[in-house]
């Protein structure tokens, strides 16, 4: 797929990135990326791969945007309360990139629903803020082959990875028990926007093939001791989900 004379002055940076170039442009621009979740970790990955060139985003949420949101999901202004997040999002996404596909899906992923939410994408970035569903699109990932890049915030804290179905440890190899669900989480907003935009970068190297991923390892961020940690994950052999891979 060729790229137009807008196109490569809008992506003209970062292709100057070493391994990037044309090519790494016209794949970009012919991926498909799903994001179940515009929250805070949705409404700023989204937004990034809408300005990287990512040819068609699919954006998964069956809720409306509320004002205690928006100390954290920056696609939503005071005008769009009471809105659909989905709709409001791929308004937004369109307006910054006109060049790129946005489709708004307000629907709830269950495991009915799963698989006609997500069905060809090449990537899954997790956007959500709650492990049953997580766990529901790592099984479909996992059976379908589909990368999943999960994130998870609360308050000054974040942990990201990479899921490559039978290249490393699925989310359930790492939580094999389902960590405790809150509803009402602290967060400051900067802290998914930090995990967001690292969940970009990992897209962006897969689908142009530049440098290593997180599979098989988790990252963790504190924000009160500004600092990273890398934690090496194994598959579980007898993993419900992976296992047979």
């Amino acid at each position: 797929m060729s790229l137009l004379s807008s196109e490569l002055e809008r992506y003209d940076r970062q292709m100057l990135i070493s391994g990037w170039g044309l090519d790494g442009q016209r794949k970009l621009k012919t991926s498909k990326v799903v994001v179940p979740g515009i929250g805070g970790l949705g409404c700023l990955s989204s937004l990034y791969l809408a300005a990287a060139g990512v040819g068609k985003i699919i954006l998964v949420d069956k809720d409306a945007f509320k004002l205690s949101d928006l100390n954290r999901q920056i696609l939503c202004w005071q005008k769009d309360l009471g809105l659909s997040k989905a709709e409001v999002a791929k308004r937004k996404l369109e307006a910054l990139n006109s060049e790129i596909e946005v489709e708004a899906l307000v629907a709830e992923i269950t495991n009915d629903s799963v698989h006609d939410l997500i069905k060809d994408a090449d990537i899954v970035v997790d956007g959500l803020d709650n492990w049953r569903t997580r766990f529901i699109i790592n099984s479909y990932c996992v059976a379908q082959g589909i990368p999943f890049i999960h994130a998870g915030v609360s308050g000054l804290h974040g942990q990201m990875s990479t899921i490559i179905p039978g290249k490393g440890p699925c989310l359930r190899c790492i939580f094999p028990k389902d960590p405790l669900e809150v509803e009402r989480f602290p967060v400051l907003g900067a802290t998914p926007a930090l995990l967001a935009a690292l969940q970009v970068t990992e897209v962006v190297k897969l689908v142009t093939g530049i440098g290593e991923s997180l599979v098989g390892r988790i990252l963790f961020f504190s924000g009160k001791e500004m600092s990273f940690e890398t934690v090496e994950t194994e598959r579980n052999a007898k993993c419900p989900i992976c296992g047979h891979l």
